[in-house]
């Protein structure tokens, strides 16, 4: 949605628990909507609710700060980001994917999940499953002994042997005091080569694999926002907001409720390496 800047900015202890409440709030507008997602409800109601709950929290949405027309993107079915809140209506059987950005005193959060309309078919609910493990598998890449490409190389295996189609035209970030800050955080291995730069202590990314049940290939709608699968076929969206950590990393976009949690590590036999210090 912008242009990143040029160099990667550590944070410090302070920052990091302002950027973890921003995070929360994140989160829990997340599970939020994905309890409404059902049939009858519009895209724009879902909208609404997202934008009240996070200024009933302190926060304030990101996305309209880039003149996007919602506090929230929500893209169905063959959408796959940036989907434009507005009258269409929610049937049995769709996916929905959320993608929820918040300013909190100054700091931004990002994380998106995708979810079911209903009952839906047994190929969907794969997607689903397969792109928010691909998210738990980016995730346990992280690590201040890990290099950035190595969390992409892992997407791009892991979703090749599912035969399914990653997205290649979108990555995820780094995030801050912008919402969209250096590095850029491929989903594959850049052409480029390389392990990338070293992830240090103090850097926070958000890590969003987009995946297709069919092609990667992408195109953009007229609004110029909303991005769809080339051949028309169902698209999924997991996004967590990671912190880099001595120890290895912190999900901060965590839920309040932690049974509600989405692309967790631990939750997929990957082991967990937190370890922040959640110092004021």
């Amino acid at each position: 949605m912008a242009q990143p800047q040029r160099r990667i900015i550590l944070k410090s202890p302070r920052e990091l628990a302002i950027m973890r409440e921003a995070d929360r709030i994140v989160a829990d507008t997340l599970v939020l909507l994905a309890d409404n997602a059902r049939p009858g409800i519009t895209t724009r109601e879902l909208d609404n609710l997202s934008a009240a709950h996070i200024r009933r929290r302190g926060g304030e949405p990101s996305f309209p700060l880039v003149k996007f027309d919602g506090a929230t993107c929500i893209s169905v079915n063959e959408e796959i980001v940036h989907g434009i809140p507005g009258t269409r209506v929610l049937a049995e059987g769709d996916i929905v994917s959320l993608d929820v950005g918040v300013v909190y005193q100054g700091w931004h959060g990002d994380a998106a999940i995708t979810v079911p309309v209903g009952r839906i078919s047994a190929e969907a609910q794969r997607l689903l499953d397969v792109t928010k493990q691909a998210l738990a598998i980016a995730i346990s890449k992280v690590g201040p002994r890990s290099h950035l490409y190595e969390i992409g190389a892992a997407v791009e295996d892991y979703i090749a042997s599912e035969s399914l189609g990653l997205v290649r035209q979108y990555v995820g970030h780094g995030i801050g005091r912008s919402m969209w800050e250096e590095p850029q955080v491929p989903n594959y291995r850049p052409e480029k080569g390389g392990r990338g730069p070293l992830l240090q202590p103090g850097m926070v990314i958000a890590v969003e694999p987009m995946v297709n049940l069919g092609s990667d290939e992408t195109r953009a709608l007229d609004d110029k926002w909303t991005v769809v699968t080339a051949d028309g076929s169902l698209s999924a969206h997991f996004e967590h907001s990671v912190a880099v950590t001595a120890a290895g990393y912190e999900i901060l976009s965590r839920p309040s409720d932690p049974s509600r949690m989405w692309g967790d590590p631990a939750d997929y036999g990957l082991g967990r390496r937190e370890g922040m210090e959640k110092t004021g």
